[in-house]
């Protein structure tokens, strides 16, 4: 855009517009054009005329001259005092102002010098140099030789700081982090020199350590998961499980901030200068000879330190842990969580499970200490013996009875009664009734108590001292229940019942089918089991056509001698019929 032309340029051009040529007027109007090229946002030097009270009267070359505080000069005292005759630069903020002055600022002559020596420094990721001046909303102003800068509060220090006051006004380098010249915005660190500084340090540090080595540190800092220990310029971290060989929950119940302690160097990261920090191993280790001190079987008595969903740590000395698990806590409490059996400081008697020194592990238990209850059950009550208890449970194949020693007992369905149905003879108890039962058998290994009720009622074959009937004994039994695992037969010539499991139906594979047979049919079967004392009795139907087989091959032939198997069958089915 054109400047408009003074009152001395139009004269002149009218007294050459008689005298000259038309091109040569068109040369004197650009050297007008040239003499008036604007001023206006650029920097100029200037002398110094004359100083009144606080302000510097300039000459930069216009028609008038222009004023500066003086304070804008003196700042930080960079440019020193100024005099009449002095040589300064000043950015021209207006050519003539309402009062006819130039509009003069020695800040933003300084600040355009700054800006470019700034932009040159940042674009060789260069340090500067700059005072904190100023506190504003989310950090602070800085002055970086002219240029204010903003410092976030997070870039102030590699940890936050409460006190800034020792930082103010004091020349100190920051690093460069944006530049924006068309919005006036510079964005420095200080946080970013100090990392630098400690990187090269703890760089010096890391090369002078070695695995194994032991050093004195400072407790700094104190976490849930460890401790990090100052090595003099350099953090360690001492982890939670590296304090002490015993069990730490938390590392304030050994360190204090501010503590000196040894240490030894177990790992470290040359890369990321991490370093793993132990205490324990500078202590002896009391897993050695484990196996020894600890033999599976034998007796201890430990502290609960710590319970969990699948069992209680057990402190057997100092280091040295065990773990009960919940299936070896108690004998009869099976769903139960290990805090209601047991709880966190409680003295306890354990046995040794087993001792693994490569893994660390001690397998404890907390049952072995008390006598089996099945084992005592046994004693107290052997079979044939008559119990009494209530029905705990009532499921689709028995009654569950509660005895003494907080066991159970199982009444199988077709132990209930002898004349009835097992699934019949269910529905008469319930739970919480009261009954007696027999005691049939009480396997230790399983943990299973079988019990009888029928066995108490009269009608079964004891009543008659058991006549004709001993294990190999053959009886007739008329077909009562037929299901998927077998058939219910009851034993002529008394009320006594017995179930015929699928796997003893027949020899033949092909006709161990429950269905093959009907209610009221009547049934041939050897007798396999029989405790006269419990009235107990086991029938198997292929048991029978086994031994039949045997006498039948005896008496008429073996296929060796030429008969076949069917003929030797055949003699003997004819000589049963004729009999």
């Amino acid at each position: 855009m054109f400047q408009p032309l003074t009152t001395g340029a139009l004269e002149n051009l009218n007294l050459a517009q008689q005298t000259v040529t038309k091109e040569d007027f068109e040369s004197l109007l650009m050297d007008s054009f040239v003499d008036n090229e604007p001023l206006e946002g650029t920097v100029v030097k200037g002398k110094v005329v004359a100083i009144e009270k606080d302000l510097a009267i300039i000459d930069v070359g216009l028609k008038t001259e222009g004023r500066v505080a003086l304070k804008e000069f003196g700042q930080a005292g960079r440019d020193g005092t100024i005099s009449v005759g002095s040589e300064v630069e000043v950015y021209v903020d207006r050519v003539e102002n309402a009062m006819g002055e130039a509009v003069l600022s020695r800040e933003k002559a300084r600040r355009e010098e700054s800006w470019v020596k700034l932009e040159e420094l940042y674009n060789k990721n260069e340090r500067v140099e700059g005072v904190i001046f100023n506190q504003v909303k989310g950090g602070f102003t800085v002055d970086l030789e002219g240029a204010v800068a903003f410092l976030p509060r997070s870039q102030v220090d590699i940890r936050p700081i409460r006190d800034i006051g020792p930082l103010m006004n004091v020349p100190q380098p920051f690093q460069i982090l944006k530049m924006d010249k068309r919005r006036g915005n510079i964005v420095v660190s200080r946080r970013a020199i100090l990392e630098e500084s400690r990187a090269e340090q703890r760089s010096e540090i890391v090369q002078q350590l070695e695995e194994g080595q032991v050093v004195d540190g400072v407790v700094k800092n104190i976490t849930d998961y460890g401790a990090f220990v100052d090595l003099g310029g350099i953090d360690g971290l001492l982890h939670v499980t590296d304090i002490a060989w015993r069990r730490v929950n938390h590392p304030s119940e050994v360190l204090s901030i501010g503590e000196t302690i040894k240490v030894q160097i177990v790992r470290i990261n040359h890369e990321s200068h991490r370093i793993s920090l132990g205490m324990k191993q500078l202590q002896a280790d009391p897993w050695e000879g484990i196996e020894a001190k600890y033999p599976i079987g034998a007796k201890f008595t430990g502290r609960v330190t710590n319970i969990t969903d699948y069992g209680a740590f057990v402190e057997l000395e100092p280091g040295i842990e065990g773990l009960i698990h919940v299936s070896e806590m108690s004998w009869t409490k099976k769903n139960v969580h290990p805090g209601k059996i047991v709880s966190t400081s409680q003295e306890v008697d354990v046995v040794v499970l087993e001792v693994d020194s490569d893994k660390r592990r001690i397998s404890l238990g907390l049952k072995q200490t008390l006598q089996n209850p099945w084992e005592a059950f046994a004693e107290k009550y052997p079979s044939g013996s008559v119990v009494e208890g209530e029905v705990k449970n009532k499921t689709e194949f028995g009654l569950f009875i509660g005895l003494d020693g907080d066991v159970d007992g199982m009444v199988h369905l077709s132990d209930l009664d002898w004349q009835k149905p097992g699934e019949q003879a269910l529905d008469d108890y319930n739970r919480g009734d009261i009954v007696q039962a027999k005691v049939l058998d009480v396997d230790v290994d399983k943990e299973r108590i079988s019990l009888g009720i029928k066995q108490l009622a009269a009608g079964d074959l004891t009543d008659s001292g058991g006549d004709g009937v001993k294990k190999g004994s053959v009886v007739t039994g008329t077909v009562t229940e037929v299901n998927d695992g077998g058939i219910e037969v009851k034993i002529a010539d008394s009320e006594m019942t017995a179930f015929i499991r699928r796997a003893d139906l027949s020899r033949d594979r092909n006709d161990q089918r429950p269905e093959r047979f009907s209610k009221g049919e009547k049934v041939d079967a050897r007798v396999t089991q029989y405790d006269r004392k419990t009235g107990r009795i086991q029938l198997s139907i292929k048991a029978l056509e086994i031994a039949e087989e045997k006498e039948a091959v005896a008496a008429y032939g073996s296929s060796d001698s030429g008969a076949s198997l069917g003929d030797i069958l055949g003699a003997a089915l004819k000589d049963r019929e004729q009999k």
